[in-house]
């Protein structure tokens, strides 16, 4: 079981004290373009079509994802995508330059969920080394749809502009995400740290978790203890010693009796910020998609696309080689079910709509 004595005073620097590897940043930032579609080939190289049956031949879809991450990467339209999409197949990187709407296909199909969650956390093998540390938190990316309703308080027409919700975990020294969730804008963060934790634990030897007072409870508290882990998470103004939880009491009393190096170590959280900061500002803080199953994909791609521009950084800082599927993982496959059962859409909380506010 972890104590709170595990973490040194001195083991978190000082705010503003991040300096930077200006000549290696420089390096990976002039050779990102061409070596992350050279990454995302690589780790690409595991997934596999299902056998083709009767009729048109299909898409491969390790080209059909590749060809979605790209897009997302690249930033552009389908359309304005397909250049792009023959240049990589000039260069070998895939089979054939696929039509806009078959990238679009890609980003519609459910079963390319899980195949998107794999890469990234196969992105982050890595740096299972260099990591130890890490931060959760959520942020949003609005979309194009919009949900209009007439409010009888106030005798005029409301709108609301709908939104997906990233969970993300990263790895505070890389900023590289390590396990993610997308959610409809309703789930609460709290019921989501538990996935992220699991995710994350299953990789890396986790020494401590950041996060806000949002993952506040017991039931979090005893999760990162079982991991062998160090919750750094403020407590409530409102919270109190518990009578049945000793590691509850234990951190209370530490946050209110060390708060000095608590908020020392948990400045730490500060690079989930970090993070959300760099995937919105180079892949964008929206979603192009408009069925949810897409969005969830397109947000899955950008988390994608950040996770190897981590890693082409780590590669110059700390000398870190990517490789992926270097020990005999299983192949991922679309496992779509037969073709009279596709059109039956899964129970899941998308599913459902959400009722905007308003009377009944």
């Amino acid at each position: 079981m972890s104590t709170v004595q595990d973490s040194p005073p001195d083991s978190a620097p000082a705010r503003g004290a991040y300096p930077q590897a200006w000549p290696a940043y420089n390096r990976a930032q002039m050779i990102e373009k061409q070596r992350v579609p050279e990454l995302l080939r690589s780790l690409c190289s595991a997934i596999e079509s299902p056998p083709q049956g009767r009729g048109r031949p299909r898409l491969p879809l390790a080209d059909g994802v590749f060809a979605a991450v790209m897009k997302v990467y690249g930033g552009a339209s389908s359309r304005r995508t397909t250049s792009d999409m023959r240049a990589y197949e000039k260069l070998g990187l895939i089979d054939h330059a696929p039509h806009y709407n078959s990238v679009c296909n890609v980003l519609e199909n459910p079963t390319v969920t899980p195949i998107l969650k794999a890469m990234i956390e196969e992105s982050v093998r890595p740096l299972r080394e260099v990591e130890s540390d890490f931060a959760v938190d959520s942020s949003g990316f609005a979309s194009s749809i919009y949900r209009r309703w007439f409010d009888a308080k106030y005798g005029r027409e409301r709108t609301r502009g709908d939104f997906v919700k990233a969970h993300i975990m990263v790895g505070t020294k890389t900023n590289i995400v390590t396990s993610v969730e997308v959610t409809p804008a309703a789930i609460s963060d709290y019921q989501i740290f538990s996935p992220l934790v699991k995710s994350t634990a299953a990789r890396f030897d986790v020494a401590r978790i950041s996060a806000d007072k949002a993952y506040s409870g017991r039931s979090n508290l005893a999760l990162v203890d079982s991991i062998g882990a160090v919750p750094l998470i403020p407590f409530r103004s409102n919270a109190k010693k518990s009578a049945i939880s000793p590691l509850w009491n234990r951190m209370y009393s530490y946050f209110h009796e060390n708060a000095e190096e608590f908020y020392r170590l948990y400045h730490k959280r500060s690079n989930v910020e970090a993070a959300f900061y760099m995937i919105k500002s180079k892949f964008g803080a929206f979603v192009r998609s408009k069925t949810p199953t897409a969005q969830v994909n397109e947000v899955l791609c950008k988390i994608v696309c950040h996770n190897l521009c981590c890693l082409i950084s780590a590669s110059y800082e700390l000398g870190v080689e990517p490789e992926f599927w270097s020990n005999g993982t299983a192949a991922l496959t679309d496992s779509r079910p037969p073709a009279r059962f596709r059109n039956i859409p899964p129970r899941t909380p998308w599913s459902r709509s959400v009722r905007p506010p308003g009377p009944n």
